[in-house]
């Protein structure tokens, strides 16, 4: 047996925290992983919520049950109570004279305005690129949304139908 060196070169500890000694032509030697960092008495702490992870669980779980209030809505609407020509204002004031469909069709305006809202916000960070138009897109998307879900739920809420 030969006493050869390798083609190696080990890297210490101290070299592959600071990234010196590397180039030895291993292409895993190149990529150091830093050790996770540890928490000190000065280190901030974190106060963030992961509002992006929420807001994607939100868009998914929304989603579903979106698809079954509005799968039911259409159903009982355009199949079992005789379809688009029985609707009418009578036909509405006796739907929403039964707090079930007035739940129903708040909870179908709520979770859709906000999942449009959500799915907006989402685009406007993609392609806005300007910090302040960002900032008023969102705001003018905010407003709308707030505005929609306050006179939607009014209207659900103040319906007289002995108008």
């Amino acid at each position: 047996m030969s006493t050869e060196t390798s083609d190696i070169e080990l890297v210490s500890s101290s070299q592959a925290h600071t990234g010196k000694g590397l180039g030895t032509g291993n292409p895993a030697a190149e990529f150091v992983i830093e050790p996770p960092r540890t928490r000190t008495r000065t280190t901030p702490r974190r106060t963030r919520t992961n509002f992006e992870m929420l807001a994607w669980l939100f868009m998914r779980l929304s989603g579903v049950v979106l698809v079954v209030l509005i799968l039911g809505h259409l159903l009982i609407m355009l199949v079992l109570d005789g379809g688009v020509s029985k609707i009418g204002f009578a036909f509405v004031a006796g739907r929403w004279a039964s707090p079930f469909w007035q739940g129903w069709d708040l909870l179908m305006l709520w979770l859709a305005m906000l999942h449009g809202a959500n799915g907006m916000r989402t685009v406007i960070n993609d392609y806005a690129e300007k910090d302040s138009t960002r900032l008023w897109l969102k705001t003018l998307m905010g407003a709308a949304t707030v505005f929609t879900v306050l006179l939607g739920t009014l209207v659900i809420f103040t319906f007289d139908p002995n108008i």
